[in-house]
């Protein structure tokens, strides 16, 4: 239960206090400000309290707004102010300074919850402050004022602004304009029902599941339930973070099942498309296969590009300029979120495909368009590194580094190497380039003993280039890079066993190595770091999982090679989503800050 503290006397009429509780508040009143002190004292630390004016007017959702959003320590509008109990000892201090300055009068108590407020900012503390709008929260000083503020709130229907403020402010063109303007009452719905979003992102991955089950069933019918089937679920996908913003009900646990479910479901039903091809003999789980490891390598140019830059000092480039010149005219805005296939212009198309036509042609369009969007939103970031003068910080090295996934045979190598030695690649990119031309040239040449030295060169060369922060302007590249080069070796070995089993086993491994990666960002978005050291060793580093693959494919058969890839692909699962599951669910049941990313269009 949340407290409360209503301070100086009830304005005859107002709705304050009926307010506050349908908002979840335990009312207490506070004649003055040693009162409100004591109050204060008086409610436990594990909970929320709020400040308010008894004089306020204005909207119940710019109290909800102020008052109720879980993610920030302290928040406050005009005549209101709060803390969760990360804030709760600088509310107290601020209190008890207002109070030593104001005499503990009767007097002293009106505007109490603006002065705490002012007082905490002149501390240094960071509150949080909506952005209201057309919304009112106001404390009248007469009835003139008061007046006019009543009538300002009457104007203005704060359901109206509630419904239209939960759509997200930046996404795609088929989002905004084909599915938001009805899921946002389908967030209300749930959230007059008492949904949660995770319920609601749950119901949206048990939709997506069914859908790829329709699909892999390989018929005509089958493939349109499925394409209807993957919009519902994306219709959901987009309710639950409207619901989530139309009643404050952010979380860290929630964060991490929005963004780990869509993974989820997008792979899934690539499954389920190659399933239902090979029921009607097509064999598609190479572009299955294919597709996966385009869109997670597209995922990781976003992490690590934002990473890299998200604190940069002097953040500039003419690239960055022209690319906001171009966000402020109509139609650019547009057909630029537009080229970069986001979620749900990508979920769109593959459900249009797989209702009219192949399953192949579905993953010849969706790599094409992934590839077009990779190489565009690539080409762009390029460009603004090498224009923008910038000093990357430490944390966003280590960021990087930490998204790299170095194992410890890597790590062996960066500790061996003489850090006083000059040589030719003495840049972190140009020695990952290095490694993966290594193990490129050794895959094209097929010959076993030349893979296994070649894998080597690479593992190498993957600890080479991490023994130094990467702070150079192109740094960023790294991880893609060996996403590619691990994801791709799996790819290519698989497919040239040619034995049935391989290529699935393989799409099963990289989806369990892709899942590590992704829990990898969320970790570091989420401000946790990255995964225990001891995990990272246990599942030999993205270098020493492609060594193993590599000489596993060059010492056992075909078939002893798919049942290896199997067993490697239900290893690699059970230790990253345990390790994965703990983690989380431990840090939402600690309080963890909540998080809500609104982040890239997916």
């Amino acid at each position: 239960m949340s407290t409360a503290i209503l301070t100086g006397q009830p304005v005859p009429g107002s709705s304050i206090e009926g307010d506050l509780r349908s908002l979840g508040f335990d009312v207490r009143v506070a004649s003055d400000g040693t009162d409100a002190e004591t109050v204060l004292a008086q409610v436990p630390g594990d909970q929320r309290v709020a400040i308010v004016d008894a004089r306020f007017v204005g909207h119940l959702h710019a109290l909800r707004l102020g008052l109720t959003d879980p993610r920030f320590p302290l928040a406050a509008v005009p005549g209101a102010v709060t803390a969760r109990p990360a804030g709760r000892q600088a509310l107290t201090r601020a209190m008890a300074r207002e109070n030593s300055a104001g005499g503990d009068t009767a007097v002293a108590v009106a505007g109490l919850a603006d002065r705490i407020s002012e007082a905490l900012d002149a501390d240094g503390s960071e509150v949080h402050r909506p952005v209201l709008g057309t919304l009112v929260a106001a404390v009248p000083e007469d009835p003139q004022t008061r007046n006019e503020a009543r009538q300002a709130v009457a104007a203005v229907d704060d359901e109206t602004v509630r419904l239209k403020s939960a759509v997200k402010a930046r996404d795609g063109f088929f989002t905004t304009f084909l599915i938001s303007p009805y899921s946002r009452y389908v967030a209300r719905w749930c959230a007059r029902r008492g949904l949660t979003p995770n319920q609601v992102t749950t119901a949206s991955l048990l939709t997506a599941l069914i859908a790829a089950s329709c699909a892999a069933t390989g018929t005509r019918g089958g493939f349109v339930a499925a394409g209807v089937l993957l919009i519902a679920s994306f219709v959901l996908d987009c309710a639950d973070g409207q619901l989530a913003r139309y009643s404050l009900q952010y979380s860290t646990l929630g964060a991490w099942l929005d963004a780990t479910f869509d993974r989820a479901k997008e792979y899934a039903y690539y499954a389920g498309l190659a399933l239902g091809a090979a029921r009607g003999g097509d064999d598609v789980w190479a572009l299955a296969l294919g597709a996966m490891i385009l869109q997670t390598c597209r995922h990781v140019v976003d992490f690590s590009f934002n990473e890299a830059n998200h604190d940069a000092t002097a953040n500039t480039s003419p690239t960055a300029a022209l690319s906001d010149k171009l966000d402020s005219v109509g139609w650019t805005v547009w057909v630029r979120r537009m080229i970069v296939l986001p979620i749900g212009e990508r979920w769109a198309m593959i459900a249009v495909l797989t209702a009219v036509t192949t399953p192949r042609i579905t993953f010849y369009v969706l790599l094409a368009g992934c590839a077009l969007a990779a190489t565009y939103t690539t080409a762009g970031r390029v460009l603004r590194s090498v224009t923008r003068k910038a000093r990357r910080t430490d944390r966003a090295a280590q960021a990087l580094a930490d998204l790299a996934d170095n194992g410890p045979i890597a790590a062996l190598v960066a500790r061996l190497r003489d850090p006083n030695a000059r040589w030719y690649l003495d840049f972190p990119l140009l020695r990952a380039l290095a490694g993966v031309a290594f193990l490129a040239g050794a895959l094209y040449s097929g010959d076993s003993r030349l893979l296994c030295v070649g894998a080597t060169f690479y593992a190498v060369f993957s600890g080479l280039a991490l023994s130094q922060p990467l702070k150079g302007p192109l740094d960023w590249l790294v991880p893609p890079l060996f996403r590619a080069a691990e994801y791709g070796t799996v790819l290519v070995l698989a497919a040239r066993a040619e034995v049935n089993g391989a290529l699935p086993a393989a799409f099963g491994l990289v989806a369990a190595v892709a899942y590590h990666h992704y829990d990898t960002v969320y970790r570091i978005r989420g401000n946790a770091g990255a995964p225990p050291v001891w995990l990272v060793r246990a599942l030999g580093g993205q270098e020493g999982r492609t060594l193993l693959v590599t000489v596993l494919a060059a010492v056992l058969t075909a078939s002893q090679f798919q049942v290896a890839l199997t067993v490697l692909a239900v290893a690699v699962a059970l230790l990253v989503l345990t390790e994965s599951i703990r983690f989380w669910v431990a840090s939402h049941l600690r309080g963890a800050p909540a998080v809500h990313d609104e982040g890239e269009p997916a």
